[in-house]
């Protein structure tokens, strides 16, 4: 689905004339333990509806930066709500007002505004961008109320200031999209903001990592049995560090194979085919790898190759067990691993039930391990 643009849009903030300023919350100095660098840290909203990440801008906003962490640590946002929503288009939370239960409905979006100055950058209002709240048409009305972008609004580009990207749970700020809301797109029952914490950033696994670094061995358990997989960084380095990284993140957990073709290969590791949840805290680390392929290596039986799409370049997580030599796949597809045990368990894929290439039941990677040095 598409979201709704926001042409000309007072649906991000009340207009002025019922605008009502509050008192706002006594601001202190920053703890010395506190004044790390922002673009190493992330705000952490836990709502009622799941939890949300995001990383912060500052090169973009470094006022609102250095503003919605002091905040945060106040706990200026605890207790709050979305209370704005368009479905599949933005959520809107920080307003002080819904804090307290008794505030009364006809003022929700209208308190914590004026706050600081507005600064404007380049950063586009993409999926994921968390952008500020202001009064239309009123130069430097920006608050302490931010709105999530579900999806891209161009218009609103160069108009209010964006300061982070969400980097976890966009599935939880779609969900909160689709609240209800009444005919003046106010949310009848506000998802809440539990709380707002600020951590530092996560670190992406292998990211660093030295091809000596990068010889592992995997543990697959899987439905059919268990398999020990020996990578090889002296084929493929990059396809070595990037399946490291989503086997040591528990990304493969309860992906399927979905495709399996006798005498050929069995396929699994997309998301999409995850249970019970196809998304995952690891999506952020999820990018293409350029192929590295090799005319050398031969696609034999127990080989562990990268699936991709016609782009050389496409390669993100899909990957393919080969069940019988493929000659003709040699020096296309990227090769960077081998079965050294469990070879039974591609035996247990030539004997399963197909209808046309996909598994008859399911058949899923119940986990896989980085085995220790």
């Amino acid at each position: 689905m598409t979201g709704r643009p926001l042409w000309g849009y007072d649906d991000l903030e009340m207009c002025s004339s019922r605008l009502v300023l509050l008192p706002i919350f006594a601001l202190v100095p920053f703890m010395a333990a506190a004044q790390s660098n922002a673009a190493d840290l992330e705000a952490v909203i836990s709502t009622s509806a799941g939890t949300i990440r995001f990383e912060f801008a500052p090169d973009k906003a470094p006022k609102h930066v250095e503003n919605f962490l002091k905040w945060a640590r106040q706990g200026y946002y605890d207790g709050g709500a979305f209370h704005r929503t368009i479905s599949y288009g933005i959520i809107q939370g920080g307003d002080p007002l819904l804090k307290d239960p008794k505030s009364a409905r006809a003022l929700w979006g209208t308190g914590g505004l004026k706050l600081q100055a507005d600064e404007f950058s380049d950063m586009k209002h993409e999926r994921g961008t968390v952008s500020t709240v202001r009064i239309p048409n009123q130069k430097n009305s920006d608050g302490s109320q931010f709105f999530i972008c579900v999806q891209a609004q161009p218009p609103l580009d160069g108009q209010y200031s964006t300061f982070g990207r969400v980097t976890e749970g966009m599935d939880v700020v779609e969900k909160i999209s689709q609240s209800k809301v009444d005919g003046s797109g106010i949310a009848v029952e506000p998802v809440r903001i539990l709380k707002v914490t600020i951590e530092k950033k996560k670190t992406e696994p292998f990211v660093d990592a030295t091809v000596e670094q990068l010889r592992r061995t995997v543990t697959m358990k899987t439905t059919l049995g268990t398999m020990k997989i020996k990578l090889e960084p002296d084929w493929a380095p990059n396809h070595v560090r990037n399946f490291l990284k989503l086997v040591d993140t528990g990304w493969y957990n309860g992906t399927a194979f979905h495709r399996v073709i006798k005498g050929f290969v069995a396929q699994g590791g997309m998301g999409d085919k995850r249970e019970p949840n196809p998304t995952h805290p690891a999506d952020r680390w999820v990018r293409p790898v350029k192929g590295e392929f090799r005319q050398d290596l031969k696609h034999e039986r127990g080989i562990l190759s990268m699936a991709r799409t016609d782009d050389p370049d496409s390669a993100t997580t899909s990957f393919f067990l080969m069940l019988a030599p493929a000659p003709h796949l040699d020096g296309k597809y990227t090769i960077f691993g081998r079965v050294i045990e469990g070879l039974d368990v591609l035996d247990a894929f030539e004997k399963e039930e197909l209808d046309g290439e996909t598994p008859k039941r399911s058949l899923r990677i119940i986990e896989a391990v980085v085995d220790p040095l």
